[in-house]
C-alpha cells in the first residue's frame, strides 16, 4: 500500500480539526514535508477548501489557520492553472530571479526558515480582487514571502506610511482596500457609504 502524500496528510489533519485554530508548525508536522505551505494554498485556491488566515480574520495571528467547514465534495472543475511556463520564465527573468519583497535569490539561505530559497510567482493584485494572470500583475517571491510568514519577522508598516500609500492609489485600488477591510472587520464599516479618499 502506498504511503499518503503530504497533501493527503494535511487534508486528514484539517478534517480532524474543523473549526479549530491550527498553527503552521502543526500543519508542517502533520504534512511531514517542507512544501506544506504550497499544499495548503492548493487546497484553498484550487480545491475550494474554506481555509482562513490572519489575512481573512482579525481573530487569527500570522502562522495560524482555520478550516471553517467541511470542504466541497468535488473541487471546482473550472479552475485552471493559467500561468504558463513561458509567462513564469518571463516574470523570473524580468525580476532578475530575485524575491521582490525581501531580495533573496535561489540558493540563498532564508533566515526565517533556515532553508535554501525557492522562487514562486505571486500576484501583485490578488485574483480575488480582480487581478489578472499577466506579466504586469506578477512578481517573483520566495516561499516565505509568498505564504506571508515574513509578517512575523519584518517590521510592520506604520499607520502614516500605510495611509499615504492608500491615498496615492487610484480609486479602484482604494475601493479594493475598503472591501478587504470591510470583509475582515465585518459589519462595522458601512459599505454603502465608504469614506471619501482624501
Amino acid at each position: 500500500m502506498r504511503k499518503p502524500g503530504s497533501k493527503e496528510l494535511i487534508k486528514r489533519f484539517l478534517l480532524a480539526n474543523i473549526g479549530k485554530v491550527v498553527t503552521a508548525q502543526e500543519v508542517s508536522s502533520a504534512a511531514g514535508a517542507s512544501e506544506w505551505a504550497r499544499r495548503l494554498r492548493e487546497l484553498r485556491d484550487e480545491e475550494g477548501w474554506p481555509i482562513i488566515t490572519h489575512n481573512d480574520s482579525t481573530a487569527l495571528k500570522p502562522g495560524e489557520y482555520r478550516l471553517e467547514a467541511a470542504p466541497p465534495e468535488k473541487p471546482d472543475v473550472r479552475f485552471v492553472r493559467s500561468i504558463s511556463a513561458k509567462l513564469r520564465a518571463e516574470v523570473l527573468d524580468r525580476n532578475g530571479f530575485t524575491c521582490q519583497m525581501c531580495g533573496l535569490t535561489p540558493g540563498d539561505v532564508d533566515l526565517a526558515t533556515q532553508r535554501k530559497v525557492r522562487l514562486h510567482i505571486g500576484h501583485i493584485k490578488d485574483k480575488s480582487l480582480g487581478g489578472k494572470d499577466e506579466l504586469s500583475n506578477l512578481r517573483a517571491l520566495c516561499s516565505t514571502c509568498n505564504q506571508g510568514a515574513k509578517n512575523i519577522t519584518t517590521e510592520r508598516p506604520s499607520e502614516i506610511w500605510l495611509l499615504a500609500q492608500i491615498r496615492r492609489a487610484g480609486q479602484e485600488e482604494q475601493r479594493a482596500v475598503f472591501e478587504w477591510l470591510r470583509k475582515k472587520f465585518g459589519g462595522g464599516i458601512d459599505s454603502d457609504h465608504p469614506p471619501r479618499p482624501s
